[in-house]
């Protein structure tokens, strides 16, 4: 391209340096829209009996991909074109950290793309959403880890690109050691949640949709973010905890192994009640309902109290919320009935009355 405007020059036509680098600017940016659209043309049909992620992958990143190929042309043009030294390195400098940050860019538009592809597999609406809460669970606490790496490598890349930083490389190594205590005092709550929201990732004691006792609250787990956990609890409030939380506390996860529950009902009736009559009750009951799932009914008198005895009833449902009206239901169901064929069979108070002695009756009398 240099000899091509010594050439013109020879000839007799003279350009000023501004426009001839404008010159050379345009043509490197033609040439890289031509070649931009070559090549997502054959990109395009070569995907086209790919996945659905390698079609998704081209057509997300034509864009992308275009400033991407422009900024190496234009690396090219102000190489060749007649700017000074200081405008031709000042400039490359600023479209290699541009193409920089483009990569990561497409990086994570790459990563997320294949997370969004892989979790189409899984439906958290299911019955049985056990493995679609591990996977997703796992897949959207390491997606925010990938995101912070990918910055993280953005940025030192473009970091790098500057003498100075390369300059002192070594006084920075050199200080380090102190540099890494100060800094891991400065982030430890930071680095301490990073550190657990990926142990919860390779562990998972608690899943996206998991039914939680935490902190005397009963909710599920609406979202895990790299530092906390939203928990919607069953009111619709919001209880926000940090990700360390659920690595040094205890809590409840009552879908830990599945999606089903065994519901318990506590009812407390005078000794007088016939107990057969109670289960043949609550069994109609299960067998008449569309929340039972058809697996665990039982009732055992659990315990003798003075007055009355603990009979215990235990009912199952495929989830959380199901179990949980189940349990409305059944208690609603059985009290009517009670009340209706065995009113007394309720609780009550016992007092027996006796007559004083002759004595008193007497100095009464008196």
């Amino acid at each position: 391209m240099t000899e091509f405007l010594d050439d013109i020059r020879a000839g007799g036509i003279w350009l000023p340096d501004w426009l001839a680098s404008a010159v050379i600017f345009a043509a490197v940016i033609s040439v890289g829209l031509f070649a931009h659209r070559i090549l997502f043309r054959l990109l395009t049909r070569f995907v086209e009996s790919k996945d659905l992620f390698w079609r998704s992958l081209v057509s997300r990143l034509k864009r992308v991909v275009r400033l991407a190929m422009l900024a190496a042309a234009l690396s090219f043009g102000a190489t060749v074109s007649p700017l000074t030294e200081y405008q031709s390195a000042t400039v490359r400098h600023f479209l290699l950290i541009f193409f920089i940050i483009l990569v990561a860019w497409m990086a994570k538009t790459a990563k997320h793309i294949w997370m969004t592809v892989y979790l189409r597999q899984f439906k958290l609406d299911a019955e049985d959403n056990l493995l679609a809460r591990k996977h997703v669970t796992q897949t959207r606490i390491m997606e925010r880890v990938i995101n912070l790496l990918i910055v993280v490598i953005a940025i030192s890349a473009c970091m790098m690109t500057f003498d100075a930083v390369r300059q002192y490389g070594v006084s920075l190594l050199a200080s380090a050691g102190v540099a890494g205590i100060v800094v891991g005092l400065a982030l430890q709550p930071v680095l301490k949640n990073l550190f657990a929201g990926i142990q919860l990732a390779i562990t998972q004691p608690i899943r996206i949709d998991d039914a939680l006792l935490v902190e005397g609250e009963w909710g599920r787990v609406e979202e895990i973010t790299s530092t906390y956990v939203v928990l919607q609890l069953w009111d619709w409030r919001r209880l926000i905890l940090p990700l360390s939380y659920f690595i040094e506390n205890p809590f409840q996860n009552w879908t830990r192994e599945s999606s089903a529950l065994i519901g318990t009902v506590m009812i407390y009736l005078d000794y007088s009640v016939p107990v057969d009559v109670v289960r043949g009750k609550v069994e109609e009951i299960a067998k008449a309902s569309t929340l039972w799932d058809r697996r665990v009914v039982n009732v055992a008198v659990t315990d003798f109290r003075e007055t009355v005895m603990e009979i215990r009833v235990l009912v199952s449902a495929a989830n959380s919320n199901r179990t949980f009206d189940l349990r409305c239901e059944v208690r609603e169901r059985l009290i009517d009935f009670i009340r209706r064929e065995y009113p007394e069979a309720l609780p009550r108070m016992r007092a027996v009355m006796s007559e004083p002695p002759a004595r008193d009756r007497r100095q009464a009398a008196e």
